[in-house]
């Protein structure tokens, strides 16, 4: 039998953090990355209702103002959905879909899908529509590369009957499959949080980075985190990540510090 070594258990001293966010805080081209639901807005019944809590945008607004310094939303949702609850600064960069669009400086930016991708998620959004008509509380969210299948508002038994359904009907060619909190997405283009952050290093020339998230899908951002960024895990649940914080408020205050010692590191240039 394989042995599998647990994971080590996050860092949850505050003073620790601390430390870390003013060694970050100190390099020269500092990317912040946050994922949204669950990060930087508390986990609603209904999707469309999220947004961030104050002191979150009052801490990202801060960071956008600094010179060497770029804010990034790194998301599952569509990008017209990130764009609907986050209400992002200009200054925003902005990845959906789980990495699927990226809106960085082109706001015009769309995922067009080639025959056969399209092909493919006709028959995944067939399949997934059969399976919402019989589920009580169960429904689709259609994106631009893939579907969700949402199962928050079901009864416990009735999600995992549904979820189990999606997995054993839509496990197809071409399809790509992530177990997240209460929603199993189904992507015709494989791509992942941790592509999206490559992109964004690319793009800004970052030299260090925090990445802040709560769920499973976020794992794959921290994977492909440098040695001296900074990987932060929202929440419960097991993670990579070397540090966590409770939740939403945690992650603000976590931002506000960031703030104050890039501020003071740009000033001590």
């Amino acid at each position: 039998m394989t042995h599998i070594e647990p994971l080590p258990e996050p860092s949850t001293d505050p003073a620790e953090l601390q430390a870390a966010l003013e060694a970050l805080a100190a390099t020269d081209r500092l990317l912040v990355a946050l994922d949204f639901d669950g990060t930087l807005a508390p986990t609603v019944d209904r999707p469309e209702d999220a947004r961030a809590v104050p002191a979150a945008r009052e801490a990202i607004q801060r960071l956008v103002a600094l010179d060497d310094t770029w804010v990034a939303y790194v998301s599952g949702r569509a990008l017209d959905s990130l764009i609907h609850v986050s209400e992002p600064d200009d200054k925003i960069l902005l990845i959906g879909s789980h990495g699927v669009e990226v809106r960085l400086d082109d706001p015009d930016a769309e995922a067009s899908l080639s025959p056969e991708e399209s092909a493919r998620a006709a028959e995944v959004e067939r399949l997934l529509d059969q399976i919402a008509a019989v589920y009580d509380n169960v429904w689709v969210e259609r994106k631009p590369a893939g579907f969700a299948l949402h199962t928050r508002r079901a009864a416990d038994d009735v999600a995992l009957e549904a979820g189990k359904r999606a997995l054993a009907e839509l496990s197809l060619p071409g399809v790509t499959i992530r177990d997240g909190k209460d929603v199993l997405e189904f992507s015709v283009r494989s791509a992942t949080k941790g592509d999206g952050i490559e992109e964004l290093r690319r793009y800004t020339g970052a030299t260090a980075a925090l990445y802040a998230g709560d769920d499973v899908t976020d794992e794959d951002a921290f994977a492909v985190l440098h040695a001296g960024d900074l990987p932060l895990k929202s929440g419960d649940g097991a993670t990579i990540a070397p540090f966590r914080v409770g939740g939403p408020d945690e992650v603000a205050a976590t931002l506000a510090a960031l703030a104050t010692a890039r501020e003071a590191a740009i000033r001590a240039r």
